[in-house]
């Protein structure tokens, strides 16, 4: 089933314009949002303690995102040494990240992005055409119950290291969602 959703998901970017995302060297867009623990997230105040590392993931209803979360989490206090935050942003609704959290027990800051306006800042966003999301429902995935007004979006599964200054440093963009940074590729770039 794996393999079968891969190749669904990799079709569904491929078949659309997909986005470009942002370029190592841009200032970082700011962002003012409320994580799923109802805690106050501003990029820039996080900044003031050193670099932050954004991720956009898809759902608690991908492998791959909850695989990722997950050795993020196993590796936070290597992120903490070097005195850098991680923040996740989803589109997923507070209800399904409480389910990304219960799956993959990250205790790192999670926004969702009710609106999308920080995946559309950070030229992750993109529609899921009407034919895959009708493939997804065969799989069981409702983006509609699994993202709420997000409705059929989904992010590009992009890290961003933004350092203290609100510049990106580091930039991990593939529209194919099964390839994802090493933590230590991470680490190298803090």
């Amino acid at each position: 089933m794996i393999v079968a959703l891969a190749m669904l998901i990799s079709q569904g970017v491929a078949a659309q314009d997909a986005p470009l995302g942002l370029a190592v060297g841009t200032k970082a867009p700011d962002f003012k949002a409320m994580s799923y623990d109802g805690k106050s997230v501003h990029l820039r105040k996080s900044l003031r303690s050193g670099s932050v590392v954004v991720m956009f993931y898809r759902g608690q209803w991908c492998p791959f995102c909850n695989k990722q979360m997950k050795g993020l989490q196993d590796s936070l206090s290597l992120f903490t040494a070097k005195k850098a935050q991680l923040i996740a942003v989803t589109p997923e609704t507070v209800a399904n990240v409480q389910k990304t959290v219960a799956k993959t027990t990250a205790s790192f800051t999670i926004v969702s992005d009710s609106g999308m306006q920080i995946m559309k800042s950070y030229a992750v966003a993109f529609p899921v055409d009407a034919k895959t999301v009708e493939k997804y429902k065969g799989y069981g995935i409702d983006f509609d119950a699994a993202n709420g007004v997000n409705g059929a979006n989904l992010p590009v599964p992009a890290v961003y290291i933004i350092n203290k200054s609100g510049e990106i440093v580091y930039r991990f963009f593939d529209t194919d969602y099964r390839k994802r940074p090493s933590v230590k590729e991470l680490l190298e770039h803090l």
